[in-house]
Formats: C-alpha cells, structure tokens, sequence
C-alpha cells in the first residue's frame, strides 16, 4: 500500500467509525432527524477538539499528517477498541506510543468456556504482563497454574523462572527462557511507565540469577510456537504442539493451546476419567 492508498484507507476508516456511533454513544443529545447515519464531522471534530476543515481533509484521504496526540484524540472520540487503535495508528503511518498503564483485564464467561471445551488438551489465555487471566483444567493439571508462588501467583514469566519444576521438567528451558524475555521486552515497550512491570522485573533479577543473565542480552523476539516435550512429575514424558492465538478486540491478550501426541492425549484423557467423582 502506497501513501496515497494509504491515506484513502485512513479515511474510509474514520467514516466507517463516525457512522457506526450514534450521538448517544459519545454522550451528545440526538438532536433534529439526520439524513446520514451515526455522527457528523462538525460533531467528531469537536469531541476530539481538532479543527473542522481539517478533519474533514482527513476523511478525504488528502496529503496531511496527523500527529501522535491527534490520533489518540480521534481514538478516544470515536470510542476505539485496543485492536481499532492499532488500526488507525497503523494506516496513519505511526508507532503505537507506549500507555501509561494496564486497566484491569477481564475475561468474558464465553472465553473460559472455550477453554473448557478444549479439555483435555491445555490451554490458557495472559494479559499484557503474561498473568494467567483464564484456564482449564488440563492447564491446570499440566502448569500448576493454581499453585501458590507468592509475590506473583499467577504470573507466567515469575513461574518460569521460579518454579524448580517448570525449569527441570523443560529440555530447553535455557532456549525458550531467552525467547520469552525477547518476547516480554515487547510487551513492558508498550507500558514503560506502569510501576506493575517494574516490580515484577526486580522481583525476578533479585531472585533469579539466570534471569539477570538473560535480560542482558536485547535478543529479537522470535516464534513461541512449536513442538514442546515436557518432563513432567504427575505424567512423565508428554509431548504437545504448541500454537498462540490472539483475541481481535485484545490484542495484548493471547490464549496458548498445547494439542497433546497420542500417547500424551491417551494420559491426559485417562487421568480426568479416573479423577471424576
């Protein structure tokens, strides 16, 4: 996509937005009858406190650059979700800017039941900060996710590099360790200034030696995804593809699904027959 396709983009975007909002929607009275759907320009304009004749210079795809702060005044007129800020960052041909920091995550009751039905093969959704916000029993089973690691319980890097298990029942522990911090660097970019990410990192440097050693090393991230063999006390030797999956309207939410080989479906299986009351 060139400039120009670009900015036609942009444009068709931001109508697409303003007519699927009502006045309602932005706390605006609903006025006279309207002859267009969803909110005008005049209106747009004024909520995000930018120049009439300019934005609509915008929507025409015309040869303008809109600032970092004017996007974010569009993205918080037109409502955005998380997934759309990222769209209209994008076709503006800018860098999403760090946030400040991490609202509280929630999960819908229909994500938990997808988890639920992949039973048994494990699978569990992380936020921005890599908790655990959501999983399933085989998860459970297979991660101890429920087990207590205070000062962060339910915290998938504090598990990684804390957790005797998790680094003995590994075979590549190191490798995958380093491509998680390479990953996880992504992530805190994105929240340099949310005092949650910087307590959990000294927590791990104070506590873990291996993981003072990794976060020297401003490695590029790489692929999570893959074939897994984990050495595990309850299982023995299972075995799983991993895959990572993001969710459309959040995307600094992932849900990681483990699909079991055979043998390890077959133990998997046995083990919540033979565990059912």
């Amino acid at each position: 996509m060139n400039d120009s396709e670009r900015r036609l983009a942009l444009g068709n975007f931001l109508r697409d937005l303003r007519s699927s909002l009502s006045p309602l929607d932005v706390g605006l009275l609903p006025g006279n009858r309207r002859r267009t759907r969803g909110l005008r320009r005049e209106e747009v304009a004024g909520i995000a406190n930018i120049g009439l004749s300019w934005y609509t210079r915008l929507e025409q795809g015309r040869d303008i650059r809109p600032s970092v702060g004017v996007l974010e005044s569009l993205a918080s007129a037109l409502k955005l979700t998380p997934n759309e800020r990222r769209h209209l960052f994008l076709l503006a041909g800018e860098s999403l800017p760090p946030q400040s920091s991490i609202v509280e995550e929630k999960i819908s009751p229909s994500i938990q039941d997808m988890l639920n039905e992949l039973n048994p093969n494990p699978a569990y959704v992380i936020g921005k900060k890599w908790d655990f916000l959501a999983w399933n029993k085989a998860a459970d089973a297979v991660f101890t996710i429920n087990k207590v690691s205070p000062p962060h319980d339910y915290n998938l890097m504090w598990r990684q590099f804390t957790d005797p298990v998790w680094k003995e029942g590994s075979e590549d522990w190191e490798s995958v360790s380093r491509r998680m911090i390479a990953e996880f660097r992504t992530s805190r970019a994105r929240y340099l200034n949310d005092d949650s990410f910087d307590k959990l990192i000294e927590d791990l440097k104070r506590t873990s030696a291996d993981f003072t050693r990794m976060w020297q090393y401003h490695e590029v991230p790489s692929s999570l995804d893959g074939y897994k063999r984990l050495l595990h006390p309850t299982f023995g030797v299972i075995e799983f593809e991993h895959v990572t999956l993001q969710f459309p309207n959040e995307p600094d939410q992932r849900i990681m699904i483990y699909m079991p080989h055979p043998a390890t479906k077959s133990r998997l299986e046995h083990y919540f027959t033979s565990s059912q009351p």
